[in-house]
């Protein structure tokens, strides 16, 4: 870190190592919830921690359950997260939350325990996201939400370790399950904090496509996309490409690849094909989201070559724009927008209301064309005994008077 940027150590949010002792000692009231529930479990079900790879026996329950998921997170179905667990680095310490409820699988969430949060120190109970996994909320059925918290957090009370809190990211704010986890900790007198949230575009609305673009876009904007157009067909055969099927998958996924590497993420390292294991995790989820029917593939050609390419995947009642990637040689002809407004037509899709931009906040592009905004928060929990809950209080209002809105480091 810069000598600028370095903070006097008075002022760094810690815990001392010296004091999870004491921690763990007032930690007996945790204990006694954590009995309580075991008492409770025919009423409330049942929750485990266990190995990730554990959940590979289980894969048709785990889909039946994204089916009847409370909120979608196509970055916590089966598809997605074990091939993201198998071929991404340092996933042997992921754990996962597995909530049962009649004999059925009920709920689920990933889990790591961390020895630092953020820049600091602090060990925490988090969510487990890597960084093109857009949304962290835990896959829970329907009418499940509060008994799956309250399992959740008596876990975390009688096995807290040496974490501080638990830390989740990505969470949908003001969803069903955020709503849900703030009813269960006003009723257990616990400290919720949303310690950072953004405003991500989406798209929501009933208006028809052609409506929907002139509302979005000034009419002089709208003439010059129509003037590209036309530009782009004087140099060949323009087609677009809408396909929800699994014929060719592996293919396209190396157009994209290859197409996403020759432009600015390739130079900056973090396109996909920049490392073989993010790449063989993408062929892997794609694959895996056709064959479940909630893969949609949408490709702006200029004589058969790609020029624009965009993944959603499919999870009604909504929709998540996973990846996109566009020809920087062809910029002048704006691709990426020309392939956005042909996607408008999602708005017509049966069954989807809405679709995740899963863009970073002030989007340069998407920003401009999808007008409705998504809030996404980080929330930080308290768990554990009084006197681990008085330290995370006080850890959070420093971490909160240092970032009273913006991001964290």
């Amino acid at each position: 870190m810069p000598a600028a940027n370095r903070q006097p150590a008075r002022n760094r949010p810690r815990i001392r190592t010296s004091a999870l002792v004491a921690l763990k000692a007032h930690d007996q009231i945790a204990l006694a919830a954590h009995a309580h529930a075991a008492s409770a479990r025919a009423a409330t079900g049942r929750l485990t921690c266990v190995a990730w790879r554990d959940l590979e026996h289980e894969v048709d329950a785990w889909d039946r359950l994204a089916l009847v998921a409370s909120e979608p997170n196509p970055f916590f179905e089966s598809w997605y997260l074990l091939p993201s667990l198998r071929h991404l680095p340092d996933t042997d310490r992921v754990m996962v939350l597995r909530y049962e409820q009649d004999g059925e699988l009920a709920g689920l969430l990933p889990v790591i325990r961390a020895g630092r949060y953020y820049r600091w120190p602090v060990p925490q109970i988090s969510s487990w996201l890597h960084a093109n996994c857009f949304c962290g909320v835990p896959l829970v059925a329907e009418g499940a939400e509060m008994p799956f918290w309250r399992a959740v957090l008596r876990w975390a009370d009688a096995e807290p370790g040496a974490a501080l809190f638990m830390h989740f990211r990505g969470m949908v704010l003001g969803g069903a399950l955020h709503a849900a986890l703030e009813s269960v900790a006003a009723s257990e007198a616990r400290q919720v904090e949303v310690v950072h949230s953004e405003a991500r575009a989406m798209l929501a609305s009933d208006m028809t496509p052609d409506a929907y673009l002139e509302a979005s876009l000034s009419g002089k904007k709208r003439k010059e996309l129509r003037r590209q157009s036309s530009r782009l067909a004087e140099e060949g055969l323009v087609s677009f490409e809408r396909r929800i099927d699994g014929e060719s998958v592996a293919s396209w996924c190396d157009d994209f690849l290859a197409l996403e590497k020759a432009g600015w993420k390739g130079k900056a390292g973090s396109a996909l094909a920049c490392e073989e294991r993010t790449a063989r995790m993408f062929r892997d989820c794609l694959r895996g989201a056709a064959e479940q029917g909630r893969l949609e593939r949408l490709t702006l050609t200029l004589n058969g070559r790609p020029l624009a390419m965009l993944a959603t995947f499919l999870t009604p009642p909504g929709a998540y724009s996973y990846k996109t990637a566009f020809a920087e040689e062809f910029a002048r002809f704006s691709p990426g927008v020309l392939l956005q407004r042909e996607n408008l037509a999602v708005l017509a899709r049966h069954g989807i209301a809405w679709t995740d931009s899963c863009a970073s906040a002030d989007h340069p592009m998407i920003d401009h064309l999808w007008r409705e905004r998504r809030a996404i928060g980080r929330l930080s929990i308290a768990i554990g005994g009084t006197l681990r809950r008085a330290a995370f209080r006080r850890f959070v209002r420093a971490e909160m008077a240092r970032n009273p809105s913006g991001p964290l480091p």
